[in-house]
């Protein structure tokens, strides 16, 4: 059959994502892959300045995805099927353009770990991700803030004659646009993803890219990729290069024989082609490969310990096959960014298809052997030079206008093409898909005025590149203003100038709540923990008297702002006023397991030790348990010297 791209529809067991937090993420960025500078100073040179080339501060201006719980109902999700008579691939252009599925015909064999689930937890950015399948992470050191967001797709003409397609977004964190044009020729075995990350602005910025593949594991599974060494992360907050593929008395390279999660980025050599594979028992698997530019290599492992094995269950469900994630990025590691100069752009082309090599050689102990039996395998079913020349065949279409349109994105792109002008062909981004939450800027734009809500409503997303700040700075200083104003300044670096201009809108605002809660954030982030209690209080007070929980945003603000205070009060020992927060809540709320576990701490503020005991001994979840977070084992330690329960076992660090 020749190469068809069509829509369909997945139905899945989903969790709803709920509602964005409508509080802007003022708080320093919660990102696991972070070291200490005593760990820098073996680094070399290079990587410790790529690692410490503009780190962001924030999630600004990107919200929070944290609505979400973990009742599932069967869910029909839009998708796109590109198909041959070799491979069949499944794409879901709403939720981040991750492939949920790539299967091999011929063998009958599902080449990716395909979640049966769609089960949001808190390990992008911005929270929701879900696992499974191939994403395409760009940002910032960790999974991207779209994993969860619709992008624009549709299809444009392929290399070949056919038709591919194309996905494209505009990234928020760094302001950059990038494509994924995914490209099955007639007959092949491997699905081509052409992608190309553009800076339309005169300056330089900080680009990071990782794509990110999951792959079913099992005792036999093995990955592979062409490097004798590996920078070893291990959530200690250290990064250290170690032996491949033996590494404190274990081979490392099969995923089970670690106790604990851990990355493995691998010092794949600069001469060396670029891939790595997970094989199985019978040396088959996946293969992924580019051109050089993605020159990065990595191996995820969950491990074989309590915490890793909970996490997997976390995110799919009981029965289901374990996977690892093996990955392809542009710097060596996840805690560096490339600059992109001004007005340039990075493009590269991968590969992913089956995998077949010798069994005996893949398990052998001779690494050198195991690691040429698959290289050898790839080089003659898909050779080096081929996959050059696919990019080279492709680049000249990554400009080719998209036909017709499969999905749509967001307007933030639509906007930023209006301020700026900016010609990007191949990726547009129409004035007709600007919507709500670009209203207000578009009249700023226009107008130099930022309008009152038509609506009593919470504030809408703020914007805070240096130009979106310059036109607030000079708008009139009205209280919404200054709110947003403030927000752009904080993220700039401009902390007490932010705190002016939110108490300058304080004056005069008739929703006070808002301004107070960022006054509660920059106190807290100063050192005055007291102060900011005070202001989480004051907020609270002023939502709850100025406006009933009616409505999903009302009630988001509730939840997120109630959480975000019954935490400020309990830090500084004023029991009685968090308690006084915690009785406002609305009952379905304070069911929820992350106020559960608020209860809980609650309790044993109270000296209520039992009765905090008993909240564990029912049973929660919380559903945005962060990644890395030991806030159950510490509030449980607290309680009583039994060992945790498995079911709020989720440590991730060694000795945990």
């Amino acid at each position: 059959m020749a190469t068809t791209v069509r829509r369909a529809v997945l139905t899945l067991p989903a969790a709803p994502l709920g509602p964005e937090n409508p509080l802007p993420a003022l708080g320093v960025l919660d990102e696991t892959h972070t070291l200490d500078e005593r760990a820098r100073e073996r680094l070399p040179r290079d990587m410790v300045r790529q690692i410490g080339y503009e780190p962001l501060r924030t999630l600004l201006p990107v919200r929070i995805l944290d609505g979400y719980e973990r009742e599932r109902t069967d869910t029909d999700l839009d998708a796109v099927v590109i198909e041959n008579d070799r491979l069949r691939v499944t794409v879901l252009p709403g939720l981040g353009g991750r492939i949920h599925s790539l299967h091999h015909k011929p063998t009958g064999r599902e080449l990716v770990y395909r979640n049966p689930v769609f089960q949001p937890a808190s390990f992008a950015l911005n929270g929701a991700w879900f696992s499974g399948g191939i994403e395409w992470n760009i940002g910032a050191t960790g999974h991207t803030t779209l994993s969860c967001a619709p992008l624009h797709a549709a299809l444009v003409p392929a290399p070949d004659g056919g038709e591919m397609l194309r996905l494209w977004e505009w990234e928020r964190l760094r302001d950059l646009p990038f494509q994924v044009d995914l490209w099955l020729p007639d007959g092949s075995d491997f699905l081509y993803a052409g992608v190309r990350i553009r800076n339309p602005h005169e300056r330089a910025a900080p680009v990071y890219w990782w794509s990110n593949i999951a792959v079913e594991e099992d005792e036999h599974t093995r990955v592979l990729s062409p490097a004798e060494t590996a920078w070893h992360f291990g959530y200690e907050r250290d990064l250290r290069q170690v032996p491949v593929p033996e590494f404190r008395g274990e081979d490392r390279t099969y995923p089970l024989r670690g106790d604990v999660p851990a990355d493995y980025f691998y010092d794949v050599p600069d001469e060396e082609r670029k891939w790595i594979a997970s094989l199985d028992a019978n040396g088959t698997g996946l293969v992924q490969t580019s051109t050089d530019a993605l020159r990065g290599r990595k191996l995820f492992l969950w491990g074989a310990g309590r915490g890793g094995r909970r996490w997997q269950r976390w995110l799919t469900e009981p029965g289901t096959p374990g996977y690892a994630e093996i990955q392809a990025g542009l710097a060596r590691t996840q805690l560096e960014h490339v600059r992109l100069e001004g007005e340039a752009e990075f493009s590269w082309l991968e590969a992913y298809g089956p995998l077949a090599a010798d069994p005996a050689a893949v398990h052998g102990t001779d690494w050198g052997r195991a690691r040429a039996a698959a290289a050898d395998r790839l080089e003659a079913v898909l050779p080096r030079a081929e996959v050059d020349a696919a990019y080279a065949a492709w680049l000249p279409y990554a400009d080719a206008a998209p036909g017709e349109r499969l999905a749509t994105g967001s307007g933030w792109g639509a906007l930023e093409v209006l301020r700026a002008g900016h010609k990007l062909p191949g990726t547009p981004f129409e004035e007709s898909t600007l919507g709500e939450e670009q209203e207000p800027w578009v009249e700023l734009l226009t107008s130099g005025l930022l309008p009152e809500p038509r609506v009593d409503a919470p504030p809408g997303p703020t914007l805070v590149a240096p130009h979106w700040r310059d036109m607030l700075e000079t708008a009139p200083a009205e209280p919404l203003t200054e709110y947003h104003l403030g927000i752009a300044q904080w993220h700039a670096g401009d902390l007490a100038q932010a705190v002016r201009s939110w108490e300058r809108g304080l004056k005069l605002a008739p929703s006070r709540w808002p301004l107070l809660r960022c006054l509660a954030v920059a106190d807290r982030q100063s050192g005055h923990p007291d102060l900011a209690a005070d202001h989480y209080a004051a907020a609270f007070d002023d939502l709850c008297a100025g406006r009933g929980d009616d409505g999903e945003a009302w009630t988001a603000v509730h939840t997120a702002l109630g959480r975000e205070a019954v935490t400020a009060l309990l830090a500084v020992d004023r029991t009685a006023e968090a308690r006084r927060v915690w009785d406002r809540l609305r009952p379905d709320v304070r069911r929820r397991g992350a106020f559960r576990l608020v209860e809980a701490r609650l309790l044993l503020a109270e000296g209520e030790k039992d009765a905090a005991r008993a909240v564990f001994h029912a049973g929660f979840e919380v559903a945005d348990l962060r990644e890395g977070a030991e806030t159950l084992g510490e509030v449980w330690a607290a309680l009583t010297d039994d060992p945790l329960p498995d079911a709020y076992e989720y440590r991730m660090r060694p000795g945990d």
